[in-house]
């Protein structure tokens, strides 16, 4: 028997599958490694991610700038395929505005602005963060532009030509401004600086045709499977997008940034301001009130910390603060009124010049000037009232308190005797005749602890 038969009849069937089995395992393993990779391969979009942030007719100010800035960081560090900002804003503060761009700008991920929902529209602000996104889109049924800045107004004719220079100013820098984010993106220069220097509009349709942004979807399904393969070039790289079918993860406001925001808001940072002055105001004028500093406080720290987020004109609250200041010292100072006309003078320049913003949705409105205005005017009046008619009734205490007050004569007064007045015994005098025991009489004057009767019969 050879060898090799030897070796094959001492080596049976089990000998050759023992052999085999690892062969056979590994083959699995292999198989199971290259299937999931096909797997994964042939559905790359289910595990990208998409961030969002949300304007909800939010005015750009700090605020709103920390929280894109808060959004960017955050798909930059997750690696998400692109920051979709969706937006609708009246419009803001420029210098937030030109954060926010640079943000955008020197992102080292893509970011959608997608003006949205319908009757959402970009305007003012919104037409430069627009043009400084990678790639921008609409919702049908909204509108962007109205991009014109708008300086505060001055008083006299000088005033008002510097006022006309920084105007136009204002508006060279802010139309080159956009001009250059609009070149970088390839977007409708000559429309971008109409919409600067003209206040010009377009609807989504119209600013598709015009090559203002680049296409128009109708959700963010829509959005995402529109933007899915586009070529995007960043600061420093060019990536291409892959959208479809991403998970949408979105990046709310902390309770913070709404805090702020909500406070940021010139109304509301306005009438804090106010009732801090009353409250404190109220507090010096009666120690020990406790409560009227405890709120006039509270509501202090709450205007700063509002006043941080808007373009404050230091001079307007100085000047509502000297407004209030006049009509209270109308109530101590027999002005006639005329503490109270110029506090009321002043305290309305001071609340128009308070927040000076390039658009009107930033100052404070009128009615709500007019109404407080008209509240405090109305309870100094009172007050000032109340004290006149405090001063011109009759004194009811004290010696002075006496005259007039009837008594009875307890004593014959001839001229001099002995009175009953307020249930108290008084030397008397009357000066004017003599006066019988029992006889009812009159003080018509008090000296020292004596007084000057008269009968009362001869009122």
């Amino acid at each position: 028997m050879s060898p090799i038969q030897m070796s094959s009849h001492r080596y049976p069937r089990e000998r050759r599958l023992s052999v085999a089995a690892p062969r056979l395992l590994l083959a699995a393993v292999a198989g199971a490694g290259l299937g999931l990779v096909f797997a994964s391969a042939s559905s790359p979009a289910s595990a990208s991610t998409v961030i969002r942030v949300t304007l909800s007719d939010d005015i750009i100010n700090p605020v709103v700038s920390r929280y894109i800035a808060r959004g960017i960081d955050r798909a930059t560090d997750s690696k998400a395929q692109c920051l979709i900002l969706q937006m609708d804003t009246p419009g803001g503060l420029m210098s937030s505005t030109k954060e926010i761009t640079s943000h955008i700008m020197n992102a080292r991920v893509p970011v959608v602005v997608y003006v949205a929902p319908r009757g959402a529209g970009a305007v003012s602000a919104g037409v430069f963060i627009t043009m400084a996104s990678h790639v921008a889109a609409m919702m049908p049924g909204t509108h962007i532009g109205a991009a014109h800045p708008v300086p505060g107004g001055g008083g006299g004719d000088e005033q008002q030509q510097f006022s006309k220079v920084m105007s136009q100013k204002w508006e060279n820098y802010a139309a080159s401004y956009a001009r250059g984010m609009a070149e970088e993106r390839h977007r409708n220069v000559k429309w971008v600086e109409q919409a600067v220097r003209k206040s010009v509009s377009a609807t989504a349709d119209e600013a598709l045709k015009l090559n203002v942004v680049d296409l128009i979807a109708k959700d963010t399904s829509d959005l995402l499977a529109k933007i899915d393969g586009r070529k995007v070039r960043l600061a420093a790289s060019e990536v291409t997008l892959a959208t479809k079918g991403a998970k949408v993860r979105d990046v709310p406001l902390t309770w913070q940034e709404q805090l702020l925001n909500r406070l940021a808001h010139p109304n509301i940072a306005y009438v804090l301001w106010l009732l801090a002055l009353y409250g404190l105001i109220h507090e010096l004028t009666n120690p020990g009130a406790i409560w009227p500093g405890v709120i006039g406080g509270v509501c202090l720290i709450l205007a700063l910390f509002a006043f941080s987020a808007l373009p404050i004109n230091w001079a307007g609250a100085a000047l509502i603060v000297l407004g209030i200041g006049l009509m209270l010292a109308d109530i101590k100072v027999p002005s006639h009124g005329a503490l109270t006309v110029g506090g009321v003078m002043a305290f309305l320049l001071g609340s128009l010049m308070l927040v000076q913003a390039d658009i009107p949705a930033l100052r404070v409105s009128l009615p709500v000037i007019l109404t407080m205005a008209a509240a405090s005017v109305g309870f100094f009046v009172f007050a000032i009232s109340y004290g006149i008619r405090a001063q011109l009734n009759k004194v009811s205490t004290g010696r002075e308190g006496m005259v007039g007050l009837s008594g009875k004569a307890r004593t014959a007064l001839d001229p001099e005797g002995t009175v009953f007045v307020r249930g108290e015994y008084w030397n008397a005098r009357a000066p004017g005749g003599s006066i019988a025991k029992g006889e009812k009489v009159r003080v018509v004057e008090v000296d020292g602890m004596e007084l000057t009767v008269e009968a009362l019969s001869a009122k």
